[in-house]
């Protein structure tokens, strides 16, 4: 499952060039189908374009669906001899995690279901009862583990996709690599996933803007819901009301509950989690609009890790929100 971009980092920048700390620098461009938005202080006024640009066409080389020869695509085609990397082994153990405690949610094994419903990397096919029937053997990521570098399943006709995650992951390898560059400064954004730290050029918490979750809010940052104060912390957005399709008037959203193999379209209609890193934040806030808004206000209980704010719908269709009370402080609503 892919996150739906809803946050726009790049409205919400401060500028300020020129601060007396240091030159802050931003950078922008392309990877895994979507944009990135980089702003960090630089002391030497080193631009790192094009390091940054090389750590994403690695990173694609591994979680990239798109590319034939990357190692999900080969694991997805059951390439004999193909082996995993630490960035893959890091990104399944994380999502397997999430998946134990989400009590399965959160699944990246559910590739199959996506794909039939249209929002994967293969064609839609002509969904009925059967088919979802049959899919769902092959969904569970009990059946699936790594053996020395190599990914075991239980079927052949399983497959992953590691979109609902791999996003967040790549903003903390570039949060990485900015740390061992000893830049104290900074904000990083893939895809609507944050990562901060430090402050921005105005000597401020950074500042994020979170979307109306209205379905004709189709220009990210043009309709706020709310904007979120970081610093030193990460967070990630999820949503369903801007990636779906309607046939005879029914709405399919692209959550795919990995537990009934249809779409999911719940009173949730956004969810924005803000945690230590992005890899963390990216695949709870996808777990928490598959689970729905109460099973998501217990999960939340039980993780005071986690801050999150819920915006959901009422039975008069108005929107109403929820929000974990450590992150009141640093969220205003508009």
């Amino acid at each position: 499952m892919k996150n739906i971009i809803i946050i726009n980092a790049a409205v919400m920048l401060m500028a300020g060039i020129g601060c007396s700390r240091g030159e802050y620098i931003k950078l922008a461009g392309f990877t895994q189908g979507t944009s990135y938005h980089i702003t960090y202080e630089s002391r030497d006024s080193i631009n790192m374009q094009d390091q940054i640009d090389s750590l994403l066409a690695d990173f694609d080389s591994t979680f990239s669906i798109y590319i034939p020869g990357s190692v999900i695509s080969r694991i997805n085609r059951n390439e004999s001899g193909t082996v995993v990397n630490d960035h893959f082994i890091e990104v399944f153990n994380k999502a397997y995690e999430v998946y134990k405690a989400t009590d399965g949610a959160f699944d990246i094994t559910v590739a199959p279901l996506v794909n039939a419903w249209g929002f994967g990397f293969t064609e839609k096919a002509d969904v009925d009862s059967a088919m979802v029937d049959s899919l769902l053997q092959y969904v569970g990521m009990e059946k699936v583990v790594i053996e020395d570098g190599r990914v075991i399943k239980n079927y052949r006709e399983m497959m992953l996709d590691c979109n609902a995650i791999a996003q967040g992951y790549a903003v903390d390898v570039i949060a990485g690599f900015m740390d061992k560059k000893d830049i104290r400064n900074y904000l990083v954004e893939v895809g609507g996933e944050i990562r901060t730290r430090g402050v921005n050029p105005e000597g401020n918490m950074w500042r994020i803007g979170i979307d109306r979750p209205d379905e004709k809010n189709i220009i990210p940052g043009a309709y706020l819901q709310a904007i979120v104060e970081l610093q030193n912390r990460s967070l990630a957005t999820s949503g369903n009301y801007r990636k779906f399709y309607e046939v005879d008037g029914i709405k399919y959203a692209h959550s795919i509950d990995p537990k009934t193999g249809y779409p999911v379209m719940k009173r949730l209609l956004s969810a924005t989690v803000v945690a230590r890193d992005c890899i963390t934040a990216d695949a709870y806030a996808t777990a928490l609009m598959i689970m729905g808004l109460d099973k998501g206000k217990d999960l939340l209980s039980e993780h005071k890790e986690l801050e999150a704010y819920l915006i959901f719908g009422d039975d008069e269709g108005n929107y109403r929100t929820y929000i974990t009370p450590g992150l009141r402080r640093y969220l205003h609503e508009k």
